[in-house]
């Protein structure tokens, strides 16, 4: 039995004509459109007539939904899986069928598009040759601190998604962990009210605490340490290394 494939297709991140020739005449061929949600998916379909068939696949059904899907793979049929906006598994739903797809040998083809991540990074004016994408913070700020603690040393430039009503709670953390490092808060990507704030860490806490509401999609990009850890370099005997 002819075995089917798992699409991995980027949507529009906002601007619905971010989507490629590719990913739509992949979607239309499919047999299923597995979405994070069918509502926001039957926008992007509506609007350039696509009337694949859809499914849920979030996080809240994902591991139930995953052996469903690789029914209907091992069958023969073609799915697409999509993300309610960018490159699916980035901060969505997907890494459980992936995996089972390449344990059991079913092909997975990616069809690359938008991500808010990387339209951010390199729109910031900030070093693009090295950096981290460390996805949203923990919504606690004392496992918030830790996580950034981590990240603190690296010696790359961090890209970090953030949800409107924590954002000042995260830039305040951000501020007492890595200092007032230079950085870039990219809203509403590619979206009618989208905006770019770049200042120090300390300077758009300022702006931002002034504002009345914080709406939309955020992504921060943050300028990597200039006191990262050096390494020691011990000498070779431990006799060199006492004198």
């Amino acid at each position: 039995m002819v075995q089917g494939t798992l699409y991995l297709v980027a949507t529009p991140i906002g601007n619905l004509e971010d989507i490629s020739p590719r990913a739509l005449r992949i979607l239309r061929d499919v047999d299923l459109i597995a979405c994070e949600d069918t509502r926001h998916t039957a926008k992007l379909l509506a609007r350039y007539g696509i009337r694949t068939p859809r499914e849920s696949y979030h996080k809240f059904n994902e591991e139930r939904r995953t052996e469903k899907l690789m029914r209907r793979l091992h069958e023969g049929e073609q799915i697409a899986l999509v993300s309610d906006s960018g490159t699916p598994l980035v901060s969505d739903p997907g890494y459980e069928i992936v995996t089972a797809c390449r344990m059991r040998g079913i092909r997975v083809i990616p069809v690359p598009g938008p991500s808010a991540a990387i339209a951010a990074l390199t729109a910031s004016g900030l070093p693009t040759d090295s950096f981290f994408f460390a996805g949203f913070l923990p919504a606690r700020s004392s496992q918030r601190k830790r996580r950034l603690e981590e990240l603190e040393s690296l010696p790359a430039t961090l890209i970090i998604y953030e949800a409107p009503h924590r954002l000042l709670a995260s830039l305040s953390d951000m501020i007492a962990v890595l200092g007032s490092r230079q950085a870039v808060i990219a809203r509403e990507l590619t979206k009618i009210h989208e905006e770019f704030l770049t200042g120090s860490l300390t300077e758009l806490f300022d702006l931002l605490q002034s504002r009345e509401k914080i709406q939309g999609e955020i992504v921060i990009v943050v300028e990597k340490g200039k006191t990262a850890h050096e390494p020691v370099a011990y000498p070779d005997s431990i006799k060199r290394h006492l004198e």
